[in-house]
């Protein structure tokens, strides 16, 4: 009986935890006798079969490095016809009998889709710092942003203090305010905004003002790249990336003038940006990363194509991939206005 092989990729953004996932996987596969062909580039690297052999050897020391030794990007093949007929082509000439996608909902939709559609036996892996897909209680990497942006707001809480300002930090978070939720209220942040809920600037001002009243002369406040201050999103450009996103960025600028402009109070911004999902991944995004690799060739040995490793409780269980894509996982508004008690 021939060797099984498994083909493994890494789409979308850069996550901590990544590393780990593909060690889980090729410690699992060994085990079985399955050999592990890593696919360079995500998507892109499907389309032009660029690919490198993956041993015991080759993720040795990885576990504990950010980012992807198979390198990422953001390509989705089904903008093109010719694409998704050469990632076909590229499945069949590596002679795969199955393929790993570690993605977001962007990476997943694409495993999805040639599943059902073009008859592709895929698994998925879902990996977003963001927190938002549905369908598993956490993804990987989450652990690790809010731990660093949680950290940003504490060195920033002693600056505002020192110079009776206000500081707004910009985070991460299209649609889900999850990092910023989680960061803002661990870190001890006056105000929080998140994409969920709408609060117009004079909101925002008036809580600034009531702290000032009260003799605390600087105020952190935490908001998402996507939050809606009352007039939709603020965007860093028009252009569209493949898979039909805008850039977002701007808001903790734009943001920090209006308070000032309002309060009169001194008030600077800080953009977390790229921070937020790079270096060391925690010690909980490793574990979580090396078991939802080990179950995904689990479902892979079992026959449990479609689906997407989701942890439930402390269970590692399949959930089908158009369900874990159908809509994002959002901030539930009704906790969030529970959780304004902390606000400043």
């Amino acid at each position: 009986m021939a060797t099984k092989r498994i083909g493994v990729l890494t789409g979308g953004g850069d996550c901590p935890g990544l590393n780990p996932v593909l060690v889980g996987v090729v410690r699992k596969a060994v085990a079985l006798d399955y050999e592990v062909i890593g696919i360079l580039k995500g998507w892109q690297g499907m389309i032009e079969n660029v690919t490198m052999p993956l041993t015991r050897d080759k993720v040795s020391g990885i576990l504990t490095r950010g980012g992807t030794i198979l390198r990422t990007s953001r390509t989705n093949p089904y903008k093109r016809r010719e694409s998704i007929e050469k990632v076909k082509a590229n499945f069949k000439a590596l002679a795969l009998d199955a393929l790993i996608a570690i993605g977001g909902d962007d990476t997943l939709s694409v495993a999805q889709k040639l599943y059902e559609q073009d008859g592709v036996p895929t698994v998925g892996v879902p990996k977003t710092i963001d927190n938002d897909l549905c369908g598993t209680d956490r993804t990987f990497g989450f652990d690790t942003a809010i731990n660093i942006a949680t950290e940003a707001v504490d060195r920033l809480q002693t600056t505002a203090e020192s110079h009776d300002r206000v500081l707004v930090i910009e985070l991460m978070g299209r649609h889900a305010g999850w990092i910023t939720l989680y960061a803002g209220l661990a870190g001890g942040a006056d105000v929080i905004l998140i994409p969920e809920v709408p609060m117009g600037v004079e909101e925002v001002c008036q809580v600034i003002r009531d702290r000032h009243r009260r003799g605390r002369d600087f105020s952190i406040v935490a908001v998402s790249e996507g939050a809606d201050l009352g007039e939709g999103m603020v965007l860093q450009e028009q252009k569209l990336d493949e898979f039909g996103h805008v850039r977002l960025g701007g808001i903790g600028e734009r943001l920090a003038d209006e308070i000032e402009r309002r309060t009169g109070f001194e008030t600077r911004f800080v953009v977390l940006g790229h921070l937020q999902r790079g270096g060391t991944p925690t010690a909980y995004d490793r574990y979580l990363g090396l078991r939802f690799g080990m179950t995904a060739v689990e479902l892979i040995e079992r026959g449990q194509f479609g689906m997407m490793v989701s942890l439930r409780g402390n269970d590692f269980v399949p959930v089908p991939l158009a369900d874990a894509v159908s809509k994002t996982r959002t901030v539930d508004p009704e906790l969030y206005n529970r959780l304004k008690i902390f606000f400043g």
